[in-house]
């Protein structure tokens, strides 16, 4: 059974492991709370809930965020999300309300559009009546995941380094993914 739970401190061995994960990949973590290091693992903790309302709120021009952890029918976290409560302007142009990743090692398995499904019925909850997505332009399997999630192609951005994203809108009342939510 698929779920996603919020992170907490006594699942610092199986976190340790899907950071390391990563980490040996050499590729680039997704979503970027991952890529803080976790040894100090209830700082880290602390980290990810710092920000979590407007109220908490401390560094200027950033928006309120909550992270979540997917864990797979074998008891591993496998993934994590970042949802984004609102957007600032860097968001709106290359980052969106949801960052997410699979862990290297678990990929190809439909855990990412489980977790997104999950990611934009949490963000309706939060009151959210639409969710831009973004993904690198070359990332085709993100793509096909964000488009069956109901995402429509709106425009790319191309970010201070060269790089171009794709961004997607994906109305929360319509996506086949969210449903009727309560």
């Amino acid at each position: 059974m698929l779920r996603l739970i919020k992170p907490s401190v006594e699942y610092r061995t199986q976190y340790l492991d899907f950071y390391e994960d990563w980490i040996r990949s050499g590729e680039d973590i997704v979503p970027w709370v991952v890529e803080k290091e976790p040894y100090d693992f209830g700082a880290y903790i602390d980290f990810l809930y710092a920000e979590d309302s407007e109220e908490k709120l401390s560094t200027p021009g950033w928006v309120p965020h909550s992270t979540y952890w997917l864990w797979n029918e074998e008891d591993v976290l496998v993934g994590a999300v970042n949802i984004r409560h609102r957007l600032n302007p860097k968001l709106l142009n290359s980052g969106g309300h949801i960052g997410y990743g699979i862990r290297p090692s678990y990929r190809r398995r439909g855990y990412a559009g489980f977790l997104l499904g999950e990611s934009l019925k949490l963000l309706k909850k939060m009151g959210g009546d639409k969710a831009l997505l973004v993904c690198d332009n070359d990332n085709i399997g993100s793509e096909r995941t964000i488009v069956k999630h109901g995402g429509v192609f709106e425009s790319e951005f191309r970010e201070d380094d060269g790089n171009v994203v794709k961004r997607f809108w994906i109305d929360l009342g319509t996506s086949p993914a969210v449903g009727e939510t309560k």
